[in-house]
């Protein structure tokens, strides 16, 4: 059953981010964009910090200082890979307030078209690991995981999708492009399944790097992106996102306390 939750939860992860840019306009995106990654700067921070964090260090099986090694070691390890863009955040796109040059999108994709799919698929495979250990852990701490690598790959998928169509992609090749990128989290579901399963003691240290990742993500990338200077009806949005983010990852520890006290 396990294996199955982990490719219902990496497969879901792969087509929802699709279905969402295949459903909607440009127009409609660049703006949804936005708001998406508010909440997922929230979901992510509280997931890595109120749900992993805490059940990598309830295990009991290795030293805090150890763990504490391991978080660290995975931070350079994200920054690393994302130095040599193979694990690629691409929520930007013309007109964002980011002030890129004009057909930095085109130059982007066209540069980074074989780029930017090669980092994505390397990211979801990653986030597809990270969900089979996070499962393999607890079935409550999998679904946790899942729904928190969704709400930051629909921002992520939605902004290939628009650099992709910028750079002159048509709709259904930016599509398939990004849905043959998102199936590799599956993949990276059912490797981590085979792997991690062999090795239960490793979980602890998979799981801090589950929340490096996270961590990572939220601090380098997503929460410069809302460093801007906005009027005061959308920085309360801003931070009303994020807060939303904070509070369902609080929710959903609340749920997985509550459960683990009941046993």
């Amino acid at each position: 059953m396990t294996l199955l939750y982990i490719v219902l939860a990496t497969f879901a992860g792969g087509l929802l981010s699709v279905l969402v840019a295949a459903s909607l306009t440009v127009g409609v995106l660049t703006r949804l964009v936005k708001s998406l990654v508010s909440l997922s700067a929230g979901i992510l921070l509280g997931t890595s910090l109120l749900n992993v964090l805490p059940e990598a260090f309830e295990s009991h099986t290795a030293e805090p200082q150890t763990l504490f090694a391991v978080l660290l070691g995975g931070l350079l390890f994200f920054w690393l890979l994302e130095k040599v863009e193979l694990y690629r955040h691409v929520h930007h796109h013309e007109g964002d307030g980011h002030h890129h040059h004009h057909h930095f999108d085109a130059e982007q994709a066209g540069r980074g078209g074989l780029s930017v799919l090669v980092g994505d698929s390397i990211h979801n495979f990653c986030d597809g690991a990270i969900i089979a250990a996070a499962f393999l852990a607890d079935t409550k701490l999998g679904v946790a995981t899942a729904l928190a690598i969704v709400a930051h790959e629909i921002p992520q998928e939605v902004g290939d999708y628009i650099v992709l169509l910028n750079a002159g992609f048509s709709r259904a090749k930016a599509l398939l492009f990004n849905a043959l990128s998102g199936m590799a989290a599956v993949l990276g579901g059912v490797s981590g399944w085979l792997l991690i399963g062999q090795f239960d003691l490793a979980l602890p240290y998979l799981l801090v790097l589950a929340a490096s990742s996270f961590i990572y993500v939220s601090v380098s990338d997503l929460l410069p992106q809302l460093q801007q200077r906005l009027a005061i009806r959308e920085t309360i949005a801003q931070v009303a996102w994020l807060a939303v983010g904070l509070a369902l990852s609080l929710g959903v520890s609340t749920l997985l306390h509550g459960a683990a006290h009941a046993h």
